[in-house]
Formats: C-alpha cells, structure tokens, sequence
C-alpha cells in the first residue's frame, strides 16, 4: 500500500511485479531470493521512486531493463510538454507521449504528467501570438482539456504549472502567459485542470525552492493562498537539480512538514547531482550523500509521495547537453546508474536509506 494521504495518491492499481526472473535448475537446491530493486524498497516505504524517461530511450533494451526492474513511477522529460503535444494551432501530437504512456502501463508504472503550462518549450503561435486576454484563456482551457481529456484514467498526476515564480522570489517571473493573461493564470490553469479532471492530482513544479530559502517562501505563500481560497492544488514538486554537498536535510524536512501541513503532497522531481570535472571515488560518495539526505528528507514526512531522478543513467542526462552555458561538463555523472547501466554509490545510498526505513 502506499501512503493514504486526504486524496490516494494512485489512480490505478500497483500491482507488484516479479522484477528479476529466474528459474531453477532440475534437482537443484534453491537459488537466494534476488536482492530488492529501489522499486520494492520504494513500495515498502509507500512512495514512488521514478525517473524521467525520452520515448527513443525506449529503443535500448538495457535502458528498458533497468527503468521497469528499478522504477515505479514515469515522468516525460520533455515530450507532454506544450510546445511538443501542440506545435501548431490546433494541431496535437501524442504520438511520442503516448508510447510512454504504454511502457508504463505495460509494467505497472505511475505516470507524473510533466507539464501543462511552462514559459519554455511554447510554440511561437503561443509565445508570440496577439492574443486578447479572453483569447489566450481559450488557448490555456483548450489545450488542458485536449491533453487532460486524453490521459483521463491513465495519467493520475499532472505538473500543471512549472517554474512560474521569480528566482529572487518577489513574484511572478514575466512569461508569456502572464503578459497574456495576468498573475491570475496560474490559478486558472489549476481549476481548468481540475474541470477536465477531477480525479488529478495537480501539482506546482518549480527549481530552488527546496529548502528554506526566499523563493521557497514565496511559493509556499502562493500555494497557501491557494488553499485558502480553494484553488484546487493536491501538491508541490520540488525539482531538486543539485550540485554536489548542497542538500540541507533539515531545511527540505522542515519545508515539506509546512506543505503538508496545508494538506498538500511533495514530491522530488527532478533529482540530480552534477560536479565540476571528472568523477572521483570521493566525489561520487559525497553525491552519495546527498541523495540519502534527500531521501531521508522525503521519508521523514509522510506527505512526500515520491522520489524522482531526471533521468536514468548518466549516458542520457541533459547536464552534458552543449547548450547548457551556465555549466558545461561532458564528464558529468549525476544520476543513479553510470554509462553502461552499473549502479552507483548513490544507488547504494537510496538501498540502505528505504531498506533502514522499512525496517
């Protein structure tokens, strides 16, 4: 079972899967029981542990082994987003979300829907459109009710808005839906959501918000606002792109007890490590540690329903992509598993942490 929070966090069954078969030689004397995959320890501990996942990863049969043996929960890294279901007016593309959408249900995945409303990846028909205010509303309630009405049932969990506060943490970041519409379109992107399903949970995504920090602050302010006024918000996700000796065990603790205090889930979203420079023994150990801090900050508190990494091995995260001026590291290995799909120290790390937790 996983945790009974005021809403469950499933909308579909978990049904446990024998994850690593084996079979027994006639006459021989019985094999020991495989060592638990992360999913298992996950469900011991009632929460999700997922990854986030491109469709042509799927092609490589040893990146489908590891994400269906190690993983209970899917996110789309980029392919639900708007500006790759709706590139142009009208005209949807669900062609690359869908095969997710099968590999998960295929192998007993949650799916956390990432996202419906972003001031990045938006067509230039959207970003640069003249639209009225009531316009623009159309455009956001049509393309949330096209997706949602699509995944409705199989889909249980949805980012609705993503990255929409300031880094300094004083307001609302300028995008072009804000432009649009107005500082109210956060809120009307969760009640649209919540109209063309009402079984979602319905998260806020943001980066930078994890730990006790201005920013932290001034989301938890929106979302309160938002409960008070009944806005329907079920969660906050916190992305988690680390660098390395940067998590704060108690501060992420002390703010995921506050979100669930206001009835809300977390979730660690997008967790990664990087470094500077090649990997070292030391280095890898002291990422390591912070992902069982992190870990330890989500177990601490029973409102954090899942721990996801952004991404699988480190061969596929987009830390070593080219565009990325504010850092650049081809060495970098930020993720659970390396390359060639071995374990890490981390790995080890999130193993004793949940297999501890569970007793």
């Amino acid at each position: 079972m996983l945790r009974k929070l005021s809403r469950p966090l499933l909308c579909i069954p978990f049904i446990a899967a024998a994850l690593i078969p084996f079979a027994l030689a006639a006459n021989a004397q019985s094999t020991p029981d495989p060592a638990p995959a992360l999913r298992d320890l996950a469900e011991q501990n009632h929460i999700h542990i997922g990854a986030a996942v491109y469709s042509d990863h799927l092609l490589d049969p040893q990146f489908n082994q590891v994400l269906s043996r190690e993983f209970n929960m899917l996110t789309p890294e980029n392919e639900a987003k708007f500006c790759w279901l709706q590139p142009n007016e009208g005209k949807f593309d669900f062609s690359k979300f869908d095969q997710l959408v099968a590999f998960a249900q295929a192998n007993n995945m949650e799916i956390h829907g990432h996202n419906l409303v972003w001031h990045q990846c938006l067509p230039d028909w959207v970003a640069q459109g003249k639209f009225t205010r009531d316009q623009a509303l159309q455009v956001l309630h049509d393309h949330i009710f096209t997706v949602l009405g699509r995944y409705r049932g199989r889909v249980a969990i949805w980012d609705v808005v993503n990255e929409a506060m300031s880094d300094s943490g004083s307001g609302l970041r300028d995008t072009p839906w804000r432009d649009m519409i107005g500082d109210d379109y956060v809120e009307m992107a969760f009640r649209f959501a919540h109209e063309a399903d009402p079984d979602a949970l319905l998260f806020y995504n943001d980066y930078s918000g994890e730990a006790m920090t201005g920013k932290a602050n001034a989301i938890y302010d929106m979302v309160q606002d938002f409960v008070k006024r009944g806005v329907p918000i079920n969660g906050v996700g916190l992305q988690s792109h680390f660098t390395l000796g940067g998590v704060n065990e108690a501060s992420i603790s002390q703010n995921i007890k506050r979100l669930g205090a206001l009835g809300l889930q977390v979730q660690i979203t997008e967790m990664d490590d990087r470094f500077d420079g090649a990997p070292t023994p030391a280095i890898l150990q002291e990422q390591a540690n912070d992902y069982a801090q992190l870990m330890q900050a989500c177990l601490e508190n029973s409102n954090c329903t899942a721990f996801i990494t952004w991404g699988v091995s480190d061969n596929y995260t987009w830390l070593r992509g080219t565009n990325l001026g504010f850092f650049k590291n081809p060495l970098v290995e930020p993720l659970l598993f390396d390359d060639h799909y071995q374990p890490k120290p981390a790995y080890q790390a999130l193993v004793d942490v949940l297999t501890k937790h569970a007793g």
